[in-house]
Parts: C-alpha cells; sequence; structure tokens
C-alpha cells in the first residue's frame, strides 16, 4: 500500500521498487508492531481467558509453572505481519493473496481450536477429523489457485483443466506478466525434482492433492512442535528466512538461470511477506521467551505452518521443505511413530509400547530430565543447520 503511493522510477523514493529494501522495511515493521502492541495485547488475552490454556499433565514441575499463562498469542504475530505486508508488499500480486488467505484461514481454525480449550479447560479442542477437513479443503483452493497461476506460463497460456479451461484462463490473466519464454509444458502440474535442472515430474490435476499433503502436512507439523516457550517461533523464523531467500532467487531469472531452478515469475515478492513473518516472529520472541508472558497457540502454529507450505508450493520448492523444516518433519514423526508403534504392539501383544519416553520429540527429552531452555536451544541448533542444509541444494544440480 505505502509502496504503491510512494515508489517512483528516479530519485531517492526508488528503493521501493526493489523486493531486497522492501523485505528489509517490513521486517522492522513487523517487529515494531509486535512489541509495541504486545503488552497490550496479552493483558487484554489474560483478562478474557481467566486460567489460561490448559496444561498437559507432563508429570513435570517446570510445566505445572506455566498454569495461568494465556494462549492465542498467535494474534501478535498476524498484527505485526499484516502491518508489514499492507505497507511494503505489493497487493497487485496474487502470490501474496493466495498466501495471506491460507494463513488466515488456518489462524482461524487455530483460533476455534484454542477458544475450544480454552472455555471448556481441557486440551481437547476441535475434533482432529474436522480440522483436518477443513484443512484439506482450504489447502485444495489455493493449490488450484496457484496452478492456474503458474499455467499462465507454459506455452499453452493456461493450465489444463479439460472443461475447466475457461476458468483456469482467467486465473492466468490474475498471474504476473513476464517477457520470459514460457516455462516448460509440466512447469504448472508437475513437481520440481531436486538436483535435476529445471525438469518437472508431471502429475496433471494431482498436482493438487500433492499440495495439499505439503500444505497440510507444514501446518500439523509446526503444531506439533509448539510445546516449549519460544521451540516453534525461532525454526519457523529461520525456514521463513531461507524460503524469502529461494522466493527472490526463484523470481529473478537471472538468479533462477545460474543455478538451475525454475523462474516463477511474481513469487519473488513472497520474500516482503516472509520478511514480515520473521519481524512479527522476532517481536512475539521478546514475550514468549522463557519464562513466556503468552503462548502461540494453534492461532499462531496452524497459519505459520500453511504460510510456510504454501510458499514452498507457489515456489515450486515443496522437496527443499523437507530439508530446510527438518525439525518440524522429525517431530512430526515422532509423534506418528510413537502413535503407530503403540497401536500395533498393542494389537499384536495386548499392551502397546512406545518408542519415546513422551511425543513428540522435545517431551521425550524433558521426561529425561532435560531442563526446557536446554532443549529449546540445542533445537534452534538443529533447525540452523536443517535450514543451511536446504539452502546449499539449491546449488547442488
Amino acid at each position: 500500500m505505502l509502496y504503491e503511493w510512494l515508489a517512483a522510477d528516479s530519485g531517492i523514493l526508488n528503493v521501493l521498487n526493489y523486493i531486497t529494501f522492501r523485505t528489509g522495511a517490513a521486517v522492522v515493521t513487523a517487529f515494531l508492531v509486535t512489541v509495541i502492541f504486545g503488552d497490550s495485547i496479552i493483558n487484554f488475552l489474560r483478562a478474557r481467558q481467566g486460567k489460561g490454556q490448559p496444561i498437559r499433565d507432563l508429570s513435570l514441575e517446570q510445566q505445572l509453572e506455566k498454569r495461568g499463562t494465556p494462549t492465542m498469542g498467535g494474534f501478535l504475530i498476524w498484527l505485526g505481519l499484516l502491518a508489514g505486508v499492507l505497507l511494503w508488499a505489493n497487493l497487485h500480486n496474487p502470490y501474496i493473496w493466495v498466501t495471506l488467505f491460507v494463513t488466515v484461514s488456518y489462524a482461524i481454525l487455530g483460533f476455534l481450536d484454542d477458544y475450544a480449550k480454552v472455555t471448556k479447560q481441557t486440551d481437547a479442542g476441535v475434533s482432529a477429523k474436522a480440522r483436518l477437513l477443513a484443512g484439506f479443503g482450504i489447502a485444495a483452493l489455493a493449490c488450484a489457485f496457484i496452478m492456474g497461476l503458474h499455467g499462465a506460463h507454459t506455452p499453452e497460456g493456461h493450465a489444463e483443466w479439460g472443461s475447466l479451461n475457461g476458468l483456469a484462463e482467467q486465473i492466468a490473466a490474475l498471474a504476473p506478466q513476464t517477457s520470459v519464454t514460457p516455462a516448460d509444458p509440466d512447469f504448472s502440474g508437475g513437481v520440481a525434482v531436486p538436483f535435476v535442472n529445471n525438469y518437472f515430474l508431471p502429475l496433471g490435476m494431482f498436482f493438487i492433492l500433492f499440495g495439499m499433503i505439503v500444505i497440510v502436512g507444514s501446518a500439523n507439523a509446526v503444531n506439533f512442535t509448539d510445546g516449549l516457550d519460544g521451540l516453534a517461533i525461532v525454526p519457523m523464523m529461520f525456514a521463513a528466512a531461507s524460503y524469502a531467500m529461494i522466493a527472490y532467487l526463484t523470481g529473478n531469472f537471472v538468479f533462477a538461470e545460474y543455478l538451475g531452478i525454475q523462474f516463477a515469475p511474481g513469487a519473488g515478492e513472497l520474500s516482503v511477506l516472509l520478511g514480515a513473518m520473521m519481524g512479527a516472529g522476532m517481536g512475539f520472541l521478546w514475550y514468549n521467551a522463557y519464562p513466556a508472558k503468552v503462548f502461540m497457540g494453534d492461532t499462531g502454529s496452524l497459519g505459520l505452518g500453511g504460510m510456510l507450505g504454501v510458499v514452498a508450493v507457489a515456489t515450486k520448492h515443496e522437496f527443499a521443505l523437507v530439508v530446510i523444516g527438518g525439525l518440524f518433519v522429525i517431530e512430526a514423526a515422532s509423534v506418528i511413530m510413537q502413535v503407530s508403534w503403540f497401536k500395533l504392539t498393542r494389537r499384536l501383544t495386548g499392551e502397546g509400547k512406545r518408542i519415546f519416553l513422551m511425543a513428540p520429540l522435545h517431551h521425550h527429552f524433558q521426561k529425561k530430565n532435560w531442563p526446557e531452555t536446554r532443549v529449546v536451544v540445542r533445537f534452534w541448533i538443529l533447525s540452523v543447520l536443517f535450514a543451511l542444509a536446504g539452502l546449499a541444494t539449491l546449488k547442488l544440480r
């Protein structure tokens, strides 16, 4: 918004035309807004929630100390993020809006879950089936729209949707324009194969299903990770920084050509949105660092994970998310392994057995008497290594 009013072709305001400058401005803006309004929002949440978020009984004294801490701290993140995006992003870019659609929709799902937990004073919120069904529906709409945008940059000029080609053409008309020669015909409905220059595994309409799994999986993985003070937000910032760089590179034809990665016109603008996320994340950490004054809640974690997933789909770097978000993958995998092994052994032997002392994995280390801060900081270190490893794959072609 501010960018569109003030940007000029010459003079000092010409810097507003640079994505890098606006990304930095979004970081600072989002951070300041979150910190300035943080106390007021936390006091509001504390007054409305009374006892705060119900604390899961882990038979750990340090967990019981968290009783009374308000949840839904994701509102701090979204306030800062929206301020940064609305002021510094190009609001004519459709990738911004589809990402915000997923982010806000998932945040609303998370809010409903948090609200149910707080009002009922139980750790059981909205049913998992209902949340998954809504999550997949939102992801399906977003992936279809992204597929349509990508279709604008194929030789046909639109995604191949058979009888729905008319709709595909309408979506393609919204895509950012470029003078670059149209991409591979499979750019729209294909998945980029890691370590191979500009090759897309053709999935056709199954690309939408693939994207749905990426987005929903990412949202739930971040949600599983959010269990200790500051644990989820810092790895999320590292992942966002990594994808901000990926978005910038894929949205720039010169860099994309040099690296041998797919060129996605307009995707570079997502760097500004991710910059706002980083700034808002730092502002949230101001209050969420141990001992936390507020919890992120599902209001924050589901939206953040959904955002990461949809950016991965939009930039055609879905497989990189497995590496960059490696910590989230490990946390989610620990839950899946624990539940699956328990059910299998109970069916075979009549007594369920566990792989970990408790899942997600961070609780396993708590059960081993690791201090909370040690678990958090060591997981942060791992998240940095995963992010660097993911970025290193960009040149491995």
